[in-house]
């Protein structure tokens, strides 16, 4: 096993500062808010995104290096890897942060777009951390960030895809750290609920209805990562509203759904009323 503090400054107790990062994603959203907090904090950071352009700005703008790529590939993902490892030297802290929206319900989603969900929601963490977790358990530390969704823990109602792709990522992270925890690694699971992105922007009438009076800043849920970080948490919960709702859904399942089955019923009385 390492000992408490490595060379790279990242211990136990989350410290990151002159830690090798890398954060996929990070163009925009809570991506480019997470490599921000983190090169605020000391790390080195490389900047991934499907959109180059947007990573090579987020890069310039805090010091680190961009890498982009496309997640919902295993091509993508290994050539990241391998690219940040020759930048930085190693990978002390990966933020498996890209994410997809995409579908509605069962009935009108194609399975190619059910796909390339699971893809990038789900895959893109397997694959990383097929990479990188022999050196991280050689070594005795590593840290895996994955951002799932409050979707993960509760649902999202109107997007049936990125609820069952949000529900798996959070469940691979609970997998990880129940496997790996005691060989080193450290595994957090980013559960916000609305933040004002891109993707809340395109989230339809259900993510109006239900997100948008409680959305909050990406930089929020930077902030809580570190905190969370810091203070050893598995779930990071921005909205801390959330871990009561789990706690209801968990502890009285029937409830939990009609409760959702009435914010349905609100969402399409709202959407009837726009239509006439």
């Amino acid at each position: 096993m390492a000992n408490e503090t490595g060379s790279t400054g990242l211990n136990r107790a989350g410290k990151v500062r002159e830690a090798g990062v890398v954060v996929t994603g990070a163009g925009s959203g809570i991506g480019r808010a997470l490599a921000r907090g983190l090169a605020a904090a000391g790390a080195r950071v490389v900047i991934n995104d499907l959109d180059t352009e947007a990573a090579v700005a987020v890069a310039q703008e805090i010091g680190g290096y961009p890498a982009p790529g496309d997640m919902g590939t295993e091509k993508g993902v290994r050539e990241l890897i391998a690219a940040a490892r020759e930048y930085l030297g190693e990978i002390d802290i990966y933020c498996s942060n890209a994410g997809v929206g995409g579908g509605t319900s069962p009935v009108d989603t194609p399975d190619a777009a059910w796909q390339a969900t699971w893809e990038v929601n789900v895959m893109a963490h397997v694959r990383a951390t097929r990479e990188l977790l022999p050196v991280w358990l050689q070594r005795g530390h590593g840290t895996m960030v994955i951002t799932a969704s409050a979707a993960g823990l509760l649902t999202m109602l109107g997007a049936a895809p990125y609820s069952v792709t949000k529900h798996a990522a959070e469940s691979y992270a609970e997998w990880l750290a129940a496997t790996y925890g005691h060989r080193g690694l450290t595994v957090h699971c980013i559960c916000p609920q609305g933040v004002r992105t891109n993707m809340l922007a395109s989230s339809g009438r259900a993510g109006q209805v239900v997100l948008a009076d409680a959305a909050i800043e990406p930089e929020q849920v930077a902030d809580a990562l570190l905190a969370g970080m810091a203070a050893g948490e598995f779930l990071i919960l921005p909205h801390p509203e959330v871990r009561g709702y789990y706690q209801l859904r968990a502890g009285d399942t029937g409830r939990w759904l009609r409760g959702m089955n009435r914010m349905q019923q609100r969402i399409e009385a709202v959407e009837r009323e726009i239509s006439q």
